[in-house]
């Protein structure tokens, strides 16, 4: 039972497995008129990249790190979207995915603070008003606390995505020959598509919060 229910995020299905291509396929779905004419979704889109935008701009410090994140987000927002349609692979929901993002992006942040910023780095281990007795064990909280990021935000992109889809999965599979069972399950799968479409809006932007307040501390 729990190798056929976890067998619906196995990315390897076949010799030719083509799961992977559902990252970037939406952009296949995308009509030619979002970018010619003005419609509700692009203005739904613009508006949204704006407010967005404006708040990315408060937090960083470097003016194109906004351009960066918004990329991310829209990419992660759009998997995690697709990844509610049937059977469409969710590759959001995979540490490959998430730890792609975030590794090389916590690589580049750490890469370009210990190279250009070295007293700034240094200083930022421990924080200000420690006693000096304590300044060791901080340093040593702070060096963890920095090791871990990219895990934790891959981790924590898996893991939201994965619940819901193992919790419907799961609901799919409890099939009943009672019609009004059937009825109250439809309606939860319902309610649990609705939670994990904003569940999907909210982690593409925790995501991309986070790795904006990272390269603030820079």
């Amino acid at each position: 039972m729990m190798m056929n229910l976890f067998s619906t995020f196995d990315p390897c299905t076949g010799i030719m497995s083509l799961n992977w291509i559902s990252t970037i396929v939406f952009i296949m779905f995308i009509p030619n008129s979002l970018w010619v004419k003005n419609n509700k979704t692009k203005m739904i889109m613009t508006v949204m990249l704006v407010t967005l935008t404006k708040e990315m701009t408060s937090l960083a410090k470097n003016k194109s790190i906004p351009i960066i994140m918004m990329s991310m987000f829209m990419l992660i927002l759009s998997n995690n979207l697709m990844g509610l349609l049937p059977y469409v692979f969710t590759s959001s929901s995979h540490l490959v995915f998430s730890m792609s993002l975030a590794l090389p992006l916590w690589m580049s942040f750490m890469i370009f603070g210990w190279t250009s910023k070295t007293n700034h780095m240094f200083a930022h281990l421990v924080p200000m008003g420690t006693p000096m007795i304590l300044m060791p064990f901080m340093v040593m909280i702070e060096t963890t606390s920095n090791l871990i990021r990219p895990g934790s935000l891959s981790v924590r992109l898996s893991a939201n995505m994965i619940a819901g889809h193992l919790l419907m999965s799961l609901l799919g599979n409890n099939s009943s020959k009672s019609s009004i069972i059937m009825c109250m399950t439809m309606i939860v799968c319902i309610m649990l598509i609705m939670f994990e479409s904003a569940v999907a809006m909210i982690q593409s932007y925790v995501f991309m919060t986070l790795s904006t307040l990272y390269s603030s501390e820079i």
